[in-house]
């Protein structure tokens, strides 16, 4: 999406629905509390105090609450704040639990198109062309390989039982939209398990070549940037951002997605 693309939109776009909704998903024996918090933000963000607002919303999250709604507001906060690298890592974290918000998407193109790094070789990886990455969350397509598994193994167990060929092609079609579902859902606990990303925080990182500050710079990041984590050494992550740019930062300019 061009910059330009965002023109008309900058200035209505940080009213945009933070005031409207408050997070649906509280632990029980904290909801009052985080309700009561939550409304405090809300009025912080509206009056203009968003380092305020950052403040009482990372509150209700360092409480362990889990919540998209909760996760976007604290990105619209740092994003009015000034701080691009926190902001995507919010909004990151809420495309997680609902990818297909459209509200969220297109704040966290924004933010993306405040940041200073481009990848020279865009990683599309087969899996993200094919499967529903941008349509559905984990959990979604979880219980949707499960309830697709229950069906066609019904069929063909029916099928077995009466000894008759019975809906030949719309098994054939179910058994395709299960298998895409199933290997969906693999992927998905992989990434979880096995790979970890995370986002520049600081508004410029050398990466270097060693685990030392006197290690050879290689190149500059800047805050908004998302690499991949591929090791983690004594306080330091070893991250590739594209090909032939890998190298060491300080843990404390990332913050895992």
């Amino acid at each position: 999406m061009r910059r330009s693309d965002f023109g008309i939109a900058r200035c209505f776009f940080f009213t945009a629905l933070i005031f409207l909704q408050i997070p649906a998903v509280l632990y029980p024996a904290d909801a009052d509390e985080n309700t009561r918090l939550f409304l405090d933000g809300i009025s912080h963000y509206k009056a203009e105090d968003f380092s305020a607002a950052v403040s009482v919303f990372s509150k209700i999250a360092d409480s362990g609450v889990q919540n998209s709604r909760l996760f976007y507001n604290l990105g619209n906060a740092y994003l009015k704040k000034g701080d691009t690298g926190y902001a995507v890592l919010w909004y990151e974290r809420a495309l997680k639990l609902t990818p297909g918000d459209p509200d969220l998407k297109f704040n966290y193109a924004y933010a993306l198109s405040q940041t200073k790094d481009e990848k020279e070789d865009k990683d599309l990886s087969i899996f993200r062309i094919l499967f529903f990455w941008n349509l559905l969350g984990a959990k979604a397509v979880q219980w949707a390989a499960i309830v697709l598994n229950l069906i066609f193994w019904l069929i063909i167990t029916t099928r077995m039982i009466l000894k008759k060929k019975l809906l030949r092609m719309p098994l054939r079609l179910l058994l395709l939209v299960t298998a895409v579902f199933t290997l969906t859902a693999v992927y998905n606990y992989y990434e979880a398990a096995y790979l970890r990303e995370g986002i520049i925080l600081s508004p410029e990182v050398s990466v270097r070549s060693g685990l030392t500050e006197g290690s050879t710079q290689l190149f500059v990041l800047h805050a908004g940037t998302k690499v991949k984590i591929e090791k983690e050494s004594s306080g330091f992550f070893r991250i590739y951002f594209s090909e032939g740019k890998i190298g060491w930062i300080r843990s404390s300019d990332i913050g895992l997605i």
